[in-house]
């Protein structure tokens, strides 16, 4: 699932990395002003959040925010940090930083109104989200679509989380985390033709997750392939041999 985190920031983080200003040699840097230095260090901070890298990501966000701290951008991927590290109050008032700088910035609300649905907050998650894909700006529906249909599954509503899904991937259809969220509806459903065509499409432009590694077992099994769900146990279990879906072949398969 996209909480699940694959999707922390997903639309912040690359408009930003795709930003190749990231890369200027220091002697580049000298003559840049503050607003300049500070978005410098935001993209640079937001590259090293999404390597995993979170003690030099915190360094140059918290450099971003003493140079300009007018950017909500900024702002907004601070709370994405705060999210990685579970400091949610922290993440919350970032969030709403973010907003009070700019009331307008679909990024800001579909990232904080995804973090709302994951806290239990439906409701005012999903405003916000209606906004971001309202947003005249958003040219790429495809995140908050797939941050509805995601809220709706925290509600347990799986026909509404199913029909957002299908709007994401008709906005864009590769898009890896819908693909994902759509492989586990159709096993869920006993369509497992139709979960395994997800996961091919899903491969296609991700690699496997415990997640989808678990799903596909578990798919062509009920299939009545043995030799292909042994192969998904064998990857499952070397690849991610610490995670909880590894432990739930191990018992599935001692049964």
């Amino acid at each position: 699932m996209l909480a699940r985190p694959t999707t922390l920031g997903r639309i912040l983080l690359l408009s930003l990395l795709l930003d190749g200003c990231a890369f200027l040699p220091d002697s580049g840097r000298e003559s840049m002003s503050n607003a300049e230095k500070a978005k410098l260090n935001l993209q640079m901070g937001a590259r090293y959040l999404d390597m995993g890298m979170l003690d030099v990501a915190k360094e140059k966000l918290e450099t971003a925010v003493h140079l300009d701290s007018s950017n909500p951008e900024t702002h907004n991927t601070l709370a994405v940090f705060y999210e990685r590290i579970k400091q949610y109050d922290a993440a919350s008032e970032s969030y709403q930083t973010a907003l009070r700088k700019d009331s307008e910035n679909f990024s800001v609300k579909n990232n904080y109104g995804r973090f709302l649905c994951e806290q239990g907050q439906f409701d005012k998650g999903m405003t916000l989200l209606q906004q971001a894909l309202e947003s005249p700006m958003n040219n790429r529906a495809w995140f908050a679509l797939t941050n509805m249909g995601v809220c709706y599954t925290k509600q347990n509503d799986m026909q509404h989380a199913e029909d957002y899904f299908r709007q994401a991937l008709q906005s864009q259809q590769d898009y890896s985390p819908a693909l994902q969220e759509m492989q586990r509806i159709s096993y869920q459903n006993g369509q497992f033709m139709s979960a395994r065509a997800f996961l091919e499409r899903y491969l296609s432009v991700a690699k496997h997750t415990p997640e989808t590694l678990w799903i596909a077992f578990q798919t062509e099994r009920a299939l009545g392939n043995s030799k292909v769900s042994e192969e998904y146990r064998e990857q499952l279990l070397s690849s991610f041999p610490a995670s909880k879906e590894a432990q739930q072949v191990r018992t599935a398969i001692s049964k």
